[in-house]
């Protein structure tokens, strides 16, 4: 594709680059489906380039066109994409696109970031995961410095940067890795997630007696969600004669550790749409101690769902999490606090009453629509600015 050839520059045409899109429905994947959904709602067209499975997760939005790609080998339910081969390069050309966007900065992203500055087409990033801090979980962290410099390199050739969160936008630009940072933060169906669906015979029915207090944990069960922490503090629980009761929503490499290593657990599994919804409601506090997260949708949906949430400080919670408000924010690495912080709220049905709604009131102020009439806003800013106007 020639500088000149194309649809005139104002025209917005966006390449979407991702490593999931469908075959694992994760934040990511849902986030970005929700994203080309509103962009060809507002007649954007879009192009949506990532690996595949063969069966994927979900029905997806729009056009998908497959890359190559091998499953990882310590994480086989997650896809790499080993790069953008002539086919699909083509493909890309004959879409025209104006606007590049990013979402993972690996083999993909990186030959594609390479395409557009040959193409002289504009490059926007989104910022989903710290990938650099996954190492440390895996025995890898001898490598994390190099991931560092890597997407210090990455992040600074594109025109914007967006993470999802205040929090995650500081770390970024204190750490060098791009001065362009706009924060595009996550939004929540209020409707679906809601107090109102609290379902006491939901809970009976997984084994929750109506005078216990389930503290929750969502997300794919693996080891950079600290779910380490969240079964010894569990368990601190049960141990000093509590009536609690870990409810753990979701499925994972890790399932097997959780269900030998937790005690008294509920295993909800993975669960969407109104099931998962429920599943919030019908619990009584959050507890999420990962560190991984940029944003923190489950935090939100539980947050909208009329939970306090007890959460390990980190860039995503620090956002969403209002310390002494809408629940707590405390180092992963002080379990006690962790645990004397979740005593508290067991034992004070009223604080937590109280601080589920306020934890409800704030959720509400993150709308989807206005949200990403926010990141359309910020493309076509872009486009201008590349067009020298």
């Amino acid at each position: 594709m020639k500088d000149t050839a194309g649809p005139p520059s104002d025209e917005l045409r966006v390449a979407l680059f991702t490593g999931n899109y469908n075959y694992i429905k994760d934040g990511v994947a849902l986030t970005l489906n929700r994203l080309v959904a509103f962009l060809e709602r507002r007649g954007v067209p879009v192009l949506v380039f990532a690996p595949v499975a063969e069966a994927p997760a979900f029905q997806s939005v729009g056009e998908l066109v497959p890359v190559p790609s091998f499953a990882i080998p310590t994480r086989k339910e997650y896809r790499i994409a080993t790069g953008l081969p002539e086919a699909q390069r083509k493909r890309l050309e004959a879409f025209r696109p104006t606007l590049f966007h990013i979402a993972v900065p690996d083999i993909l992203g990186y030959q594609a970031l390479k395409l557009a500055e040959r193409w002289n087409v504009p490059v926007v990033a989104s910022y989903h995961t710290r990938y650099d801090t996954y190492l440390r979980f895996y025995g890898l962290g001898i490598f994390e410095k190099l991931g560092q410099r890597y997407m210090k390199n990455f992040y600074n050739r594109v025109r914007r940067v967006y993470p999802p969160s205040e929090s995650m936008a500081e770390i970024i630009r204190n750490e060098g890795q791009s001065l362009h940072v706009e924060v595009w933060a996550r939004g929540v169906d209020s409707e679906l997630f809601s107090p109102v669906r609290r379902d006491m015979a939901w809970r009976r029915s997984v084994g929750i007696a109506d005078d216990e207090v389930a503290i929750s944990f969502a997300g794919r069960l693996v080891k950079e969600k600290n779910i380490a922490i969240y079964m010894r503090v569990m368990n601190t629980l049960t141990a000093k004669g509590l009536r609690v009761k870990p409810l753990v929503i979701g499925d994972g490499p890790e399932m097997a550790a959780m269900k030998t290593g937790l005690k008294n657990g509920v295993f909800a599994g993975f669960l969407h749409g109104e099931e998962l919804a429920r599943a919030y409601a019908s619990s009584d506090i959050f507890f999420f101690p990962s560190e991984s997260e940029t944003f923190g949708n489950v935090t939100l949906e539980a947050m909208a769902s009329g939970l306090p949430a007890v959460n390990a400080i980190a860039s995503g919670s620090n956002s969403l999490v209002i310390e002494g408000e809408t629940g707590h924010l405390v180092s992963a690495r002080d379990e006690a606090a962790l645990a004397a912080r979740l005593e508290v709220l067991v034992k004070d049905e009223a604080l937590r009453q109280r601080m589920g709604t306020a934890a409800r009131t704030r959720a509400l102020t993150f709308s989807w629509d206005h949200i990403l009439s926010g990141l359309l806003d910020s493309y076509r800013n872009v486009l201008r600015e590349a067009d020298g106007r």
